[in-house]
């Protein structure tokens, strides 16, 4: 053994903060991110994540867990990436509008497999108004909007993860779920209103 690895490995921490082995700690993580990953970066897409900045963000929000593991309870881990991936659309929101950037309007995620051109393009102009209404929303709104409707999470299970109130939740999600409607009918007027 050279004396570079004898030093990182003298200086290696056998336990974690709380005690327990860091073996154990590394084991928790790569279990949590083997688990979570998926859910991180859809969530982090339907809070206005660009697809460009996704995989940063949701390595962020590991990065966050890695330096809090010692203090997430186990079993409430996915409360808390859901928290912190809602904290780093925020900041990726007011990072946006303080540079005043435009995304880039993409029209397909997904390679064409046995659909036509048409049916392509529909479902492209469907995501891509999907996409503008739910960016409409506000973020808390979206917030529950988006974990109930698209992560399937009961009304109890979205207070547990936001840490609110059942009646914040229900009230948040109804507002979402009106505004969400307002705004893709006014879009969808305004989209065709003159092309008939």
């Amino acid at each position: 053994m050279n004396a570079l690895a004898a030093d990182s490995a003298r200086d290696a921490p056998l336990v974690s903060a709380d005690g327990a082995p860091a073996a154990e700690r590394a084991a928790r993580m790569r279990a949590l991110v083997d688990r979570y990953y998926d859910f991180v970066w859809r969530s982090l897409r339907r809070l206005g994540i660009t697809d460009a900045d996704a995989e940063d963000a949701a390595q962020e929000v590991f990065v966050s867990l890695s330096g809090r593991l010692d203090d997430v309870e186990v079993g409430s881990e996915r409360g808390f990436l859901y928290r912190t991936a809602l904290n780093q659309a925020a900041h990726a929101r007011r990072t946006r509008l303080r540079r005043r950037e435009v995304p880039e309007e993409v029209l397909s995620d997904c390679p064409a497999v046995a659909p036509g051109p048409d049916e392509l393009l529909a479902g492209a102009r469907a995501k891509q108004l999907f996409y503008q209404v739910l960016g409409a929303l506000d973020l808390d709104l979206r917030a529950v909007f988006v974990l109930y409707e698209l992560e399937q999470m009961t009304m109890a299970e979205i207070a547990t993860v936001l840490e609110l109130p059942p009646g914040t939740v229900a009230s948040r999600l109804r507002r979402a779920r009106a505004a969400f409607l307002d705004h893709a009918s006014r879009v969808a007027d305004g989209g065709s209103g003159g092309a008939r």
